[in-house]
């Protein structure tokens, strides 16, 4: 069985990203970065239960797994990243000495270039839904770990932001013309999200705090 990039210490996922290898990247670092927002909102969740907070318990076990699977995808999201990336440079590396290798090559490419956009779309999709679930407990979570909710909503914004990134590079070398426009559509709709989600989480946070 594979080791997941999760499984390995910390430090070994950043001297990777730290050196001049191609993987992990921005995309694979966003991942990241989403996987520790939706962390932070689960604890949230696992802190408000308990007799002081009994009528929210069911409905914090609930987000607590479902960050959880969040988490989970983060993970798979961060693999298929690499992967992506690493069928993008075999394909650029094929031979086209004939027509019949061009065309293959110039299919292997837009393949590779689909799955390189789809993946951060993907990601930056799962940032807004767990922002949304971080919106949903802005107002009724533990006061004492209310921080931590700010925390989540900067990091899950962030996340998708740098993913959507990720798209943009990517989106110009789509020749579906119809995918293209799809991609972009959505693209832009989760931005205008995410930044509206964080907005009133973190402002949500901080009327607390006060």
């Amino acid at each position: 069985m594979t080791t997941s990039t999760f499984d390995q210490p910390i430090r070994t996922f950043l001297t990777a990203a730290a050196s001049n290898s191609h993987t992990p990247g921005g995309g694979s670092v966003a991942a990241l970065a989403a996987a520790l927002g939706a962390s932070m909102t689960s604890m949230v969740a696992n802190l408000t239960q308990g007799a002081k907070f009994a009528e929210l318990e069911a409905d914090m076990q609930k987000i607590a797994s479902e960050m959880a699977a969040n988490i989970r995808e983060c993970d798979e999201l961060l693999e298929s990243d690499m992967q992506s990336f690493d069928a993008y440079m075999i394909a650029l590396k094929l031979p086209k000495d004939t027509e019949e290798q061009k065309a293959s090559r110039s299919l292997a490419l837009q393949s590779a270039a689909i799955s390189a956009t789809a993946v951060p779309l993907r990601l930056a999709e799962l940032c807004r839904d767990a922002l949304v679930t971080s919106q949903s407990i802005a107002e009724i979570a533990n006061k004492n770990v209310i921080s931590d909710l700010g925390v989540a909503a900067l990091l899950l914004e962030a996340a998708a932001q740098s993913a959507l990134l990720t798209v943009d590079i990517n989106l110009p070398g789509l020749k579906d013309l119809e995918r293209k426009s799809q991609f972009t559509a959505t693209r832009n709709q989760i931005e205008q999200d995410v930044v509206s989600l964080r907005q009133s989480v973190v402002t949500a946070v901080r009327g607390r705090l006060a």
